[in-house]
């Protein structure tokens, strides 16, 4: 194949997201020249649209409002939570070094953490939140990514083909999308961080065929199509655990997909109750994760439900997805919100419940009772939901209209499974051997390593392991390339 484009570098970068911008700082940081190819057209993939909280264990934030943390007590939720399946080396390698080559290591590179939450699965609250969420974070590490100096970002630049050369990887073959020219990158080593196949539902029904007869929406990064494991896989990468997938069911269809496809993830609404497709509650809504939330509304007949509100609580609603985001900015846009409030054919309206009820299908009498029994709880100070254990206090009443309802439909949002690597993040072929030249990070390789967390995972351990298994890609990469140390 003729290349219409040549470059060269000593790392070159596959993915633009959390581990584009952890790897390529760590790699320019040791001395070696970096490209970055992105096959959208917008940089910061899925880390860009997530909420961006991060794992993390005895950090000054916890130990300033007096939260006693350790990595001891942090590896046995976290082994609980992967019900048998993570890997406890790699959980183990992350956990104790969280601090300071994450926490510490992202502050000194503007990212500014603003406090530790609570979060489903962990003992204590470790799940640490930076200024602006996901795309803040992402923003920051770019920019220092650029005062580094890595000024050759490709985006529209989608990677096809490895290029092997005497058993070494040396480079990639890539198209660009816009004018289909061919892009030939060689490089001294190659870090793979295109993240996972949760925006291909046909690839996630493939290695998940139960999920077959439901409807399951596109959530992860827009350029998450599983390209990444097909191209590691033809110079003898092997994956692992790849039915183990993370679904949220936050989320809402995006009507402005015309494939019908893409589900947009809602947050900021505490207050909402969930009813399922006969109008009845069946949950404890505050327990809204992938291991709780998503269990539940798969379990329904249909698998899905509505999420309904009253007007008091529309203002609160947020929507991680770039569109309905201020342009240059990571928070959301109330007029674009509200216009997806007014416009979306899956979030219905009604004057009365029972006009409510009518718009989306369900008993009229049985969803007024259902939302009236949960109100009486309130009205009456019970600290907690009688039918389902939801802790009541200081909860608003679903009682002023109109009221409205969202349409939940199960989302695939994180891959735990993909290409198994090393502790260096050197992708291993089927014997376990390291393969010269090419190095996996983050969703790729299920987080970390191929499965760092199992089978269900504490939240907050997606992002920060895919930002940590960065680094060391990055710094591993730069010492192959023949630069600094590898990561300390």
């Amino acid at each position: 194949m003729c290349a219409e484009r040549k470059l060269e570098t000593d790392v070159l970068i596959v993915g633009s997201g959390a581990v584009g911008v952890a790897a390529g700082i760590e790699a320019r940081e040791a001395g070696a020249s970096v490209i970055l190819l992105e096959k959208e057209e917008i940089l910061g993939g899925a880390a860009a649209v997530s909420g961006g909280g991060c794992a993390i264990v005895d950090t000054f934030l916890q130990r300033e409002a007096g939260i006693e943390d350790s990595h001891d007590l942090a590896f046995e939720d976290w082994i609980i939570a992967g019900q048998g399946k993570a890997d406890e080396v790699w959980a183990r390698f992350y956990i104790e070094r969280s601090n300071d080559a994450l926490f510490e290591w992202a502050k000194d590179r503007g990212v500014e953490w603003v406090g530790a939450r609570q979060n489903e699965g962990n003992s204590v609250p470790r799940w640490h939140q930076p200024k602006g969420g996901g795309g803040g974070l992402w923003n920051a590490l770019y920019q220092t990514a650029q005062d580094r100096g890595i000024d050759t970002w490709l985006t529209n630049t989608a990677a096809k083909e490895l290029i092997v050369e005497d058993g070494r990887i040396i480079g990639v073959i890539a198209e660009d999308t816009t004018s289909g020219d061919t892009v030939e990158v060689l490089a001294k080593a190659v870090v793979m961080g295109s993240g996972g196949f949760n925006s291909n539902i046909d690839m996630v029904k493939e290695v998940r065929p139960d999920l077959r007869r439901h409807r399951i929406l596109e959530g992860s990064g827009r350029g998450d199509t599983g390209d990444g494991h097909g191209m590691v896989e033809a110079v003898g990468g092997t994956t692992t655990h790849m039915d183990d997938i993370w679904f949220y069911v936050f989320a809402i269809p995006d009507h402005k997909d015309e494939r019908g496809r893409r589900g947009l993830v809602i947050r900021g609404v505490p207050d909402n109750i969930w009813v399922n497709a006969q109008g009845v509650r069946f949950h404890n809504e505050d327990l809204s994760g992938g291991g709780t939330g998503s269990v539940a509304v798969l379990a329904q007949e249909p698998a899905y439900c509505w999420s309904v509100m009253d007007s008091t609580m529309t203002d609160d609603v947020t929507v991680s997805d770039p569109q309905y985001y201020i342009p240059g900015a990571s928070v959301k846009d109330p007029e674009k919100v509200k216009a997806l409030i007014e416009e979306s054919p899956h979030i219905k309206s009604g004057a009365t419940l029972e006009a409510l009820a009518s718009e989306i299908g369900v008993p009229e009498d049985t969803f007024v009772e259902t939302v009236n029994h949960y109100n009486s709880g309130i009205d009456q100070g019970l600290t907690e939901d009688p039918d389902f254990g939801r802790p009541l206090s200081n909860r608003k009443m679903i009682q002023s209209p109109p009221y409205y309802a969202l349409n939940f439909t199960p989302t695939a949002r994180k891959n735990f499974g993909g290409v198994k690597t090393d502790l260096k993040c050197r992708a291993v072929d089927k014997h376990y051997e390291p393969i010269p030249g090419l190095f996996v990070a983050g969703e790729l390789a299920g987080m970390a390593g191929g499965h760092i967390n199992g089978k269900h995972g504490l939240e907050g351990t997606m992002l920060g392991p895919a930002l940590f298994s960065g680094r060391v890609a990055g710094a591993w990469a730069a010492k192959d390339a023949g630069f600094g140390e590898g990561f300390k």
